[in-house]
This record gives structure tokens, sequence and C-alpha cells, in this order.
């Protein structure tokens, strides 16, 4: 049980920096030039899309093996509640992708920093991501968007060399 909550926290904190990272992308992309076309959010097909696929992807990275190896991850993923973790990822990726949601949760930096998160490990939930998105047939050009997204809060996630 404390596994799977440390877990969780761990995959919270992931979705979180990945929806702040989403919005911080969105927010000064609307603040440079006006919206042409549907939005990123518009584009993966709005909420009930992304939701799968965070919920998707929580459920990959919760038995990655290169996750569970940290045991400070596998901790929170035992302490937090899947169910709470994967709604507040999805109301943060769907906020950063250009949707309604407002993601109220804590900020990437506080939510992953007690974590230790390592550069395997962040290679790694890219690759998740990846491998979920392709499962699920997301085109390449939203694909790289997202993971442009998610690449924008590594220094928030990673721990500090």
């Amino acid at each position: 049980m404390k596994r799977e909550r440390l877990f969780i926290r761990f995959v919270l904190v992931l979705v979180t920096v990945f929806v702040a990272a989403l919005w911080s992308v969105s927010a000064s992309a609307a603040e440079e030039k006006p919206a042409k076309g549907p939005s990123l959010y518009e584009r993966v097909g709005g909420v009930n899309n992304i939701a799968v696929l965070i919920d998707d992807v929580i459920e990959r990275s919760y038995v990655d093996e290169v996750f569970k190896a940290n045991p400070r991850i596998e901790e929170a993923h035992k302490r937090y509640p899947k169910a709470a973790y994967k709604f507040n990822a999805t109301a943060l990726a769907c906020m950063v992708m250009g949707g309604p949601q407002k993601y109220t949760g804590r900020s990437l930096k506080d939510a992953h920093q007690h974590l230790l998160v390592t550069e395997k490990e962040w290679n790694e939930l890219k690759v998740i991501f990846r491998d979920s998105m392709n499962s699920f047939k997301v085109p390449m050009k939203e694909q790289d968007e997202i993971i442009g997204i998610i690449e924008s809060t590594k220094g928030d996630v990673l721990a500090a060399h």
C-alpha cells in the first residue's frame, strides 16, 4: 500500500510537471500571437481522450521497473491515492493543452523535489508517454508538442546535481 501511494505521488508529480509545462507553453504562445486553428487540447480530442491517456501513462508508470527502483517514488505511489493522482494529472494536462480545466495542485518543483528524480527516470517517463500515445494513435505532431511541454518542465522535476 505504501509503495502504491509513493508511486502515485511520483506519477502525480510527473503529471503535474507535464501539465505545468503545457500551461506555460500555452500561456506564452497565447501572449505572442492570437490562436490559429484548434488548440492542442482540441486536436487530441479534449478531456475524455486526455483522461484516457493520463490513466494509461499512470498505470504504465506504476509497474515500470525504472520507477520501482527508486524507493522514494515507490513510497509516494503507496501514500497518494491513485484516483486523485489521475484526476489532478488530467486537470493539469488539459489546462496546459488549452482546455478549460484548472489545475490547483502543488507546483511541479514542490511535488517532485523529495523524489530525487534522475535523468534515467525522466527519460523513462518520456518513453512511457510515447508508448501510450502510440497505442492511442495520437498523431506525431501532437505527440511532439506534448513531449515538448513535458521537456520544458525538466528543471522543476529532476533532482539538482
